[in-house]
């Protein structure tokens, strides 16, 4: 939003903002909020920052735990949802006695990532289109304890509602996509989070109902450079729900938060270009799609699994991919087909949007580290020349999940597991640590912290298990 600090110190003045607002992602994705008065926004901001506990986010331990936010001027937005005016930022993690950027800092992680594609050679920039999918529920209330494990979610779209008194406008099981009002009872949610997004800066594609009945939604974003992209989802995410919340309503973005219904994805379209010229585009191409553009599939499909445990770190990722629901579970790549792992789009065959998207990513993802992977996978890929199709990654064109067992299993497999991703990660580490991107104590701690989540799911007893066994 401004160029520099003169810039913002005068929008503060001019549109009298009380607040300046400082947000933060920790390293597993969640966002943070520092606010100081309007009165602070000066000049020494930018050199000095201001000081936060980085133990208290997971960044430090306690006896280090010194931090700085700088703001990232680029980014600043009126933030809607203040009772005064105040103007947030996305900041930068930096140490508070050197000022260096601290290495955990998934910013600076997306940064080294973006610069390590320059310094190779492979191509200037990289753009990024992520596909928002996430539930809207009325209410939602969950517990968990030594003698109790329950949630209850209800949506008034829903069709478990059809035998109670009400309009009979409900939507039924799988029935959502693109829906109309009235069965859509949330267009005018979507909307308002559109415009919403606008004001701040976040330009829409469009929205829509999604498949899930039960209040499933979908909001896409035109394709944006790497670290827009990034901080859109994050500011998406904050918005969507925010608005959610005013409403009396409640959103998530869980991959699978109902039993039997579709599941939420973030599928991420992306491309490069070198020197405003799109590297994916050859007319002569399968799917319009350039030599290099199958070599970067070929890298993305073959660190899939380690990619995964970026772009899918949570245990719930794994309830959403299983067979059916158009959801990926094999490496292949393909043209339109949505059971593929990398869709090539049948749409998406000129110079101008030529792209492909890699389909199981979902938003329990840090978006900033999602992103690294992937991309650092597709330079892995366009750097040794791989061929997809050499290395049996298709194209398929059929609908996999008609497959057959045995013929499905001529297919390299993706994770079905936050363990199995863990594992994968660990045994194909090095394109991550290319350029210094990554580090093996981040991923170390990444894969010590999402284990100890898998362990404490696994050890408690399911609901569906006293269903099961309790008169055995």
């Amino acid at each position: 939003m401004f160029s520099d600090f003169t810039e913002a110190k005068s929008f503060v003045e001019k549109r009298s903002v009380e607040m300046v607002d400082m947000n933060f992602c920790d390293l597993w994705g969640r966002w943070h909020h520092v606010t100081i008065p309007a009165s602070g926004f000066e000049p020494i901001l930018m050199e000095k920052g201001v000081a936060f506990d980085g133990s208290s986010v997971g960044f430090k331990s306690v006896s280090s735990g010194d931090m700085v936010l700088v703001p990232d001027l680029t980014t600043g937005f009126l933030d809607p949802f203040w009772e005064v005016p105040t103007l947030s930022f996305i900041c930068t993690t930096l140490e508070a006695d050197t000022r260096a950027p601290f290495p955990y800092d998934p910013r600076s992680i997306a940064r080294r990532a973006e610069e390590f594609l320059r310094t190779s050679g492979v191509a200037d920039e990289s753009h990024w289109g992520p596909e928002f999918e996430f539930y809207v529920f009325n209410s939602v209330s969950y517990e968990n304890g030594m003698n109790v494990a329950a949630y209850r979610v209800q949506s008034s779209e829903a069709d478990w509602n059809s035998r109670e008194p009400g309009s009979g406008y409900t939507i039924p099981k799988h029935g959502g996509y693109h829906a109309i009002p009235p069965q859509d009872q949330l267009f005018n949610f979507r909307t308002r989070v559109c415009k919403l997004l606008a004001q701040m800066g976040v330009e829409v594609k469009y929205h829509h109902h999604e498949v899930g009945g039960p209040g499933q939604c979908e909001i896409e974003t035109p394709i944006l450079p790497m670290m827009k992209a990034a901080d859109a989802v994050m500011i998406v995410k904050y918005v969507t729900r925010m608005t959610a919340s005013q409403l009396g309503l409640t959103a998530t973005f869980m991959p699978k938060p109902l039993y039997g219904e579709a599941g939420s994805g973030m599928h991420f379209h992306q491309r490069l270009l070198r020197g405003g010229k799109n590297l994916f585009y050859d007319a002569a191409g399968y799917g319009a799609s350039s030599v290099e553009a199958r070599a970067y599939i070929a890298g993305l499909l073959q660190h899939g699994g380690a990619v995964m445990a970026f772009t899918n770190p949570s245990t719930n990722s794994y309830r959403r991919l299983i067979p059916g629901y158009e959801a990926p579970i094999s490496a292949v790549f393909s043209l339109g087909n949505r059971s593929a792992a990398i869709r090539i789009p049948k749409y998406a065959n000129r110079p101008d949007n030529a792209r492909f998207e890699f389909r199981p990513p979902d938003a329990t993802s840090n978006p900033y580290l999602a992103i690294a992977a992937q991309l650092l996978a597709g330079i892995d890929g366009i750097r040794k020349n791989l061929d997809p199709t050499a290395l049996g990654f298709g194209p398929v064109d059929d609908d996999i999940f008609k497959w057959d067992v045995e013929r499905r299993g001529t297919i390299k497999a993706l994770p079905t597991s936050l363990e199995s991703a863990m594992a994968a990660l660990e045994a194909d580490s090095a394109f991550l640590l290319e350029g210094g991107v990554f580090n093996d104590d981040l991923l170390e701690r990444w894969t010590k912290k999402k284990r100890a989540e898998d362990c404490e799911v696994r050890n408690r007893p399911h609901p569906y298990e006293i269903e099961l066994y309790y008169g055995l």
